[in-house]
C-alpha cells in the first residue's frame, strides 16, 4: 500500500507561480507512473500531468502545457508539479496519483491509478 501526501498549495493572484510536491511512502519500486488531477467543485476530476517514472515521459493536457511543468524524483517517488503562470480557472484541489500495476490504461484516465492523495488546494485570485 502506498499512501501519497500532497503539499504545497496554496492561494495567488493570476499570474503567479506555485510548486506542488507529492511524497509517497513507503518506497515501492513498482510504482511505474504518477500524475497529478484536479477537482473544481461541481466539476469532474481531471488529468493535469502525467509522468512515467522509469523513462520520465511527461504527458500535459492541453490547458496547462506550456505554463506546468512535471518532474519526479526516481529514488523516493517523489512527484513534483510546477506552476507558471496562473490563471483564476486553475483554482482548483490537486491530487496526486501512482500506478504500480501492469494495466494499460491513458495517462489521463482516473481509473487507471490505485492510489491517490487527500489532495492541495490551489487557489488563483485577484
Amino acid at each position: 500500500q502506498v499512501q501519497l501526501v500532497e503539499s504545497g498549495g496554496d492561494s495567488v493572484q493570476p499570474g503567479g507561480s506555485l510548486r506542488l510536491s507529492c511524497e509517497a511512502s513507503p518506497y515501492s519500486a513498482y510504482v511505474r507512473r504518477m500524475a497529478w488531477f484536479r477537482q473544481a467543485p461541481g466539476k469532474e476530476r481531471e488529468a493535469v500531468a502525467g509522468i512515467f517514472m522509469n523513462s520520465a515521459s511527461r504527458y500535459y493536457s492541453g490547458s496547462v502545457k506550456g505554463r506546468f511543468i512535471i518532474s519526479r524524483v526516481k529514488d523516493n517517488n517523489t512527484l513534483y508539479l510546477q506552476m507558471n503562470m496562473l490563471k483564476i480557472e486553475d483554482t482548483s484541489m490537486y491530487y496526486c496519483a501512482a500506478d504500480s500495476s501492469s494495466r494499460i490504461f491513458s495517462w489521463d484516465d482516473v481509473a487507471g491509478y490505485e492510489y491517490w492523495g487527500q489532495g492541495t488546494q490551489v487557489s488563483v485570485s485577484s
